[in-house]
């Protein structure tokens, strides 16, 4: 059995996709695609797909990826691409289909490009010259307060015209593994005065391992 991963990109419009909605739209479109994917065994046989640290709604992404099984010992990367490429909504774009080489629990980061309105330089500001920057991060097991301070000391941003770029690393991760979402610093700088996440632009650009590379 070999594990097949899937490299996406989602941008525009697609980004208001959610994960369950995307969950279907491979199912169908792998379906639809006759590509020689692995169904799980029992009375509902399905088609074995787990997405790789899913986005929030709204969020866009460079480097997403989900992962497929197959009887094959061999794959052809650019044969899957051209049967899904074509099948795929607006703003999803293949980009490149290989058999997977890390297991998801190796993905330790992920790097961040957000854009916002100039109005929130002064909460980045504030951010910057406080001790701490608290929030309550909602988990399955309910809430948690943590300080983003520990994980991003200080943020360096430039301003061009009417908006401000910043890059951030924050960690990801799966199970029970720290994962931040970019949302988090969202609601600490509209806390302080800054523009509400509607307003904001995040782009995932990287999803790094443990040992610093990028996650394939």
């Amino acid at each position: 059995m070999t594990t097949v991963r899937i490299f996406f990109e989602k941008r525009g419009e697609s980004a208001y996709i959610s994960l369950l909605d995307l969950q279907r739209v491979f199912h169908r479109l792998l379906k639809i695609s006759n590509l020689p994917v692995w169904y799980t065994q029992g009375f509902n046989p399905h088609i074995y797909l787990s997405f790789s640290c899913p986005l929030s709604l709204g969020q866009e992404s460079l480097c997403e990826s989900c992962e497929v099984k197959t009887e094959q010992e061999q794959i052809d990367g650019a044969v899957w691409q051209s049967a899904l490429q074509p099948l795929m909504p607006r703003g999803i774009r293949i980009t490149k289909v290989a058999p997977a080489q890390e297991k998801v629990g190796e993905i330790a980061t992920a790097a961040y490009e957000i854009t916002m309105p100039v109005q929130s330089a002064a909460a980045i500001d504030i951010y910057n010259t406080d001790s701490s920057a608290e929030v309550t991060k909602k988990t399955k097991r309910g809430q948690k307060t943590l300080d983003l301070k520990e994980y991003l000391a200080h943020i360096d941003y430039e301003t061009q015209g009417e908006m401000i770029h910043f890059t951030v690393l924050l960690p990801c991760g799966s199970g029970e593994a720290l994962n931040l979402n970019p949302s988090l610093l969202m609601d600490y700088f509209k806390d302080h005065g800054g523009a509400p996440a509607w307003q904001c632009q995040v782009l995932r650009t990287h999803l790094y391992t443990k040992q610093g590379t990028d996650f394939a």
